[in-house]
């Protein structure tokens, strides 16, 4: 670190993680950092161009159109692209067609690292899909997720959460649907276990949502926060001696539904206190 700062050494380095959890922070404050984006389609276009005229691939044995597709398989990454034109060369000595092309591809494997950023970036876009009512996206994420090898219990759980934390009380029901949905992922498993996560996801992300219990927990906690030890009324404790009726624990309150104490609830000083807007 002394050296880094004084000029000494100077640190270059590449991570495929993000360096916000990888690097440790008197390091990170000292250090420029530089975010490589995944290349467009046209700059892997350009850069198997100039590996098939480097090899003397003509357009008659590499077409554009396999070009496009080496360019559209490889997810951004110029190396993947170029591993696929050479894999695709040593497939035949003729034309390399799409269908070659997608012989030396094979299956593309998720960019998704269940302890990394892309993990976090698509369970986050998922949940703001549902968030914002589009099922068509939550489904996509969703099957990214499974594809890539996710455990459904977790994207389950997520639900469980969702259907309380942005669903609330506009749509109680939903909280029951993604319990069940849990419940089914648990007894039945993968593959079929996806018929539930799909339909409770497009079910979640339909429904109307509301904030309304979100907003009353938070304040509930800061309030408990707040005034941890503020004293239960006496008219609301239990009172299961003589002597502690005698002291006025339960006094005037009534065992029928809907009863109101005159006093209410909340203990002295919160009297006008609603977490309900």
């Amino acid at each position: 670190m002394p050296h880094v700062e004084s000029g000494l050494v100077t640190l270059i380095g590449a991570t495929t993680e993000n360096p916000s959890f990888e690097v440790i922070n008197p390091l990170l404050s000292r250090s420029r950092v530089i975010v490589l984006e995944p290349l467009s389609k046209t700059d892997v276009i350009t850069i198997v161009k100039r590996a098939a005229k480097r090899e003397k691939l003509t357009s008659k044995r590499l077409p554009k159109e396999s070009i496009s597709l080496i360019a559209e398989l490889s997810g951004g990454d110029a190396r993947i692209a170029l591993n696929t034109l050479e894999m695709a060369q040593q497939l035949t000595e003729g034309k390399i067609t799409t269908t070659v092309v997608e012989t030396a591809a094979q299956q593309r494997i998720a960019g998704y690292d269940k302890l990394g950023d892309n993990h976090y970036n698509i369970i986050s876009a998922f949940i703001k899909s549902l968030r914002g009512g589009s099922p068509t996206a939550a489904l996509y994420y969703m099957a990214r997720m499974l594809q890539a090898g996710e455990d459904p219990k977790f994207i389950a759980r997520r639900m469980v959460v969702f259907a309380s934390e942005d669903i609330g009380m506009a749509a109680p029901a939903a909280l029951n649907l993604a319990a069940s949905t849990f419940l089914a992922v648990e007894r039945i498993g993968l593959p079929e276990c996806q018929f539930n996560l799909f339909h409770c996801a497009t079910v979640l992300a339909r429904a109307p949502k509301s904030r309304e219990v979100t907003n009353a927990m938070k304040k509930a906690l800061i309030t408990a926060k707040q005034y941890p030890d503020l004293p239960v009324p006496l008219h609301l404790r239990n009172a299961p001696t003589e002597l502690m009726k005698e002291l006025g624990y339960g006094k005037d309150y009534q065992w029928q539904a809907g009863f109101k104490h005159g006093k209410g609830f909340l203990p002295p000083g919160l009297e006008n206190t609603d977490f309900f807007d």
